[in-house]
């Protein structure tokens, strides 16, 4: 897997022998630098390679000042985690749901199709929400951050109300009809129960995908419009009506 980042800071020794791999860390104290190799030699203690560990997130070693992502790749800093209800009830780890949004803290050149680089679709600062699993966490300053790609960004919400959420690319909110609470003979309905609508009104579209040249293409759906939904996914919300879909 090709690296992803840009590290800048105090300086430090480049090993073309190793490829980079996701997840695994580098023992230093297994390092060593023999005298009969020269100043610029470099060998390796054997026990450096039963020092390689896999962990679930990169940690940053603190010297770096600053990562700087590749390509259509964007460095996010993730949002922490509820801690409480909206009733003041603490919640286990176990139950607290992670988290889908933050800020965008880095962003890096844009995408390259053919020979055009397309800039990148958000900037630093903006507060956005992702597809859920996505992106490669690490820790970096002491915080929790996600470097993605842009096409795993759902949209821009500057607000804690998802009827503010800005699609990119080809994704659409849909705010979706209200399940039936009552049977036709008047018997209340469990959650289990209820039928999932299918049915909803668009309340905002991304701007389209991306051509083979670059171009927008601009999607055949508007604003209002009622349509039947196939697939479609929840973004983490106070709001349990609003979805948002790729077409």
């Amino acid at each position: 897997m090709a690296t992803t980042l840009q590290l800048t800071g105090s300086p430090f020794l480049a090993l073309k022998a190793l490829p980079p791999f996701e997840g695994l860390k580098r023992c230093p104290s297994t390092l060593r630098v023999p005298s009969s190799l020269g100043a610029s030699g470099v060998g390796f203690d054997r026990r450096c390679f039963r020092g390689l560990v896999v962990k679930a997130a990169t940690v940053v070693s603190p010297k770096f000042t600053s990562l700087k992502p590749l390509g259509d790749r964007v460095l996010v800093k993730i949002k922490t985690s509820e801690e409480k209800t909206s009733g003041g009830i603490l919640l286990p780890t176990t139950a607290q749901s992670k988290p889908q949004g933050g800020e965008v803290v880095a962003v890096g050149e844009g995408k390259s199709i053919g020979k055009k680089t397309i800039d990148p679709s958000v900037q630093t600062g903006a507060q956005i929400v992702y597809s859920k699993y996505a992106g490669t966490e690490m820790e970096f300053n002491g915080s929790n951050h996600l470097i993605l790609k842009e096409d795993d960004i759902v949209g821009v919400l500057e607000t804690d109300d998802v009827k503010d959420l800005k699609p990119l690319n080809d994704r659409v909110l849909i705010k979706v009809a209200e399940a039936e609470e009552k049977t036709a003979g008047g018997l209340l309905l469990t959650e289990a129960a209820k039928e999932k609508p299918s049915i909803g009104t668009v309340i905002a579209v991304g701007p389209g995908p991306l051509d083979e040249e670059g171009n927008r293409v601009p999607l055949t759906v508007t604003r209002g419009a009622r349509c039947c939904i196939q697939n479609m996914r929840a973004v983490n919300s106070r709001e349990k009506t609003a979805q948002i879909i790729s077409l």
